[in-house]
């Protein structure tokens, strides 16, 4: 029987997609990693890759096609042997999940189940004796004396494919098998913890809401995919995560003119050192000083990272990227400088892949750059804490000497998650953070 290609999920949060461009047409003859679509997924537009090699016999969703549900079938692929006329039963399967049949679509799973290796595998044998392998997958098999009772398959539906098979060794076949269930677990528990919390939304229905407004003049706006997970991350992160709040000022006087001399020998080279490189190199460096605070919150247990991977909210049109500079404490302010501006101008075209917004364990919001003189940040879950970052303003402020003066001085916010930093700690890591923007040069010994 031809096999159908599903709507893959790219991304843990990912529910839906659009099917924004295909890159093949029927009667194309696509092997294993081939692309085959461009998809946008709630965060970003990605490739997606053929697992299996064989012909496109049809495509059921066109280009453009919004809304589409994770695992709904969105062409067919014929492998060796098949025919267009075997096509039938698939397209009849395929039609009784047409996108507009949103409620019947399976849930989204994992992002990493895209991936054959991370695929919610499952034995092969559907009655305990008959395996379900594509034709080239069997011959591979047979070449290689791999008995496909004991391979565990990530094609459609626990079909075994290619990819299966050259993973597999003929002594220890049965291996993937043993994993699978773990494999399973892990894919979904990411996919649980994002459908959450929308059954934790509260406030008034949307027909309540509506009738409240009736006769009045306004524009209704469709959720996004972006839009609904910004909505649900940050209601389960108000909702679970027992926030609290450090506040200090920071005078900045002294890391402006050191960022002064920097851009002017700097400039020949093109770099153009900014505030914020500054900041993020600073939370880096104070990660390392009280490991402690390092750390993340993985459900029944704390994750201390060894790494400062710092996460830096960037503005897009409808939404908000995290992108993580993963290494930061071990980067130059130029390197990181460079890195930030690219992966900025990369979230702004929604053309960062998952591991580059994933991950780390402590972030920074700046909306300084915006007038703003201080906030509070919501935590980003798995993270410990949130920095928000105010704007510099000149104030006067009383010196060791006792002399009234006037500073820039900036207010900042560290917003942090009770479960995984206690209040002494996290004042232990803002202080850090503070003497080392005080002491700018302290930042390149």
């Amino acid at each position: 029987m031809p096999t159908e290609i599903l709507m893959p999920a790219l991304s843990p949060t990912m529910e839906e997609g659009t099917l924004a461009k295909w890159l093949v047409k029927e009667g194309d003859t696509v092997s294993s990693g081939d692309l085959l679509a461009e998809i946008e997924t709630d965060k970003a537009t990605m490739e997606f890759e053929a697992v299996d090699e064989g012909v496109i016999g049809k495509i059921l969703v066109a280009e453009g096609t919004e809304g589409v549900r994770v695992n709904t079938p969105i062409a067919v692929l014929l492998e060796e042997g098949e025919s267009a006329s075997d096509m039938g039963a698939a397209s009849k399967a395929a039609a009784a999940a047409k996108p507009e049949a949103k409620a019947e679509a399976a849930p989204a799973p994992a992002a990493e189940a895209v991936a054959p290796a991370a695929a919610p595998a499952a034995p092969a044998a559907a009655d305990g004796s008959r395996v379900f392998a594509s034709p080239l997958a069997r011959r591979i098999a047979a070449e290689k004396g791999i008995d496909l009772a004991g391979v565990a398959g990530s094609g459609p539906h626990g079909r075994i494919v290619k990819a299966d098979i050259e993973a597999a060794k003929p002594q220890s076949a049965t291996a993937p098998a043993a994993a699978a269930p773990a494999a399973a677990a892990s894919a979904a528990a990411p996919a649980k913890a994002a459908a959450a919390p929308a059954a934790m939304a509260t406030g008034p229905s949307t027909d309540a809401v509506i009738k409240m407004y009736e006769g009045r003049d306004y524009q209704e706006v469709t959720l996004n995919g972006m839009r609904k997970t910004i909505a649900a991350r940050l209601t389960e992160a108000k909702q679970t995560i027992p926030h609290f709040y450090l506040r200090r000022d920071i005078q900045l006087d002294a890391l402006l003119k050191f960022r002064g001399q920097l851009n002017r020998q700097l400039e020949a080279r093109g770099v153009k050192l900014s505030v914020n490189d500054f900041i993020i190199k600073a939370c880096a460096l104070a990660l390392q000083a009280v490991p402690d605070a390092n750390a993340v919150w993985a459900g029944d247990r704390i994750l201390k990272l060894k790494p400062s991977d710092v996460a830096v909210a960037v503005a897009i049109e409808g939404g908000l990227f995290t992108p993580v500079l993963k290494d930061a404490e071990t980067k130059t302010l130029s390197t990181l400088s460079a890195e930030m501006k690219d992966l900025a101008a990369r979230a702004r075209d929604r053309k960062l892949a998952p591991n580059e917004y994933q991950g780390g364990s402590f972030a920074i919001s700046n909306l300084g750059m915006f007038g703003i003189d201080n906030f509070d940040a919501v935590i980003n879950p798995p993270h410990g804490a949130i920095l928000a970052v105010g704007a510099g303003v000149k104030k006067p402020v009383v010196g060791a000497d006792g002399e009234l003066a006037v500073a820039t001085v900036m207010s900042v916010t560290l917003s942090v998650d009770h479960r995984v930093i206690d209040g002494a700690l996290g004042a232990q890591l803002l202080e850090a953070i503070k003497t080392n923007l005080e002491n700018p040069m302290m930042m390149l010994a």
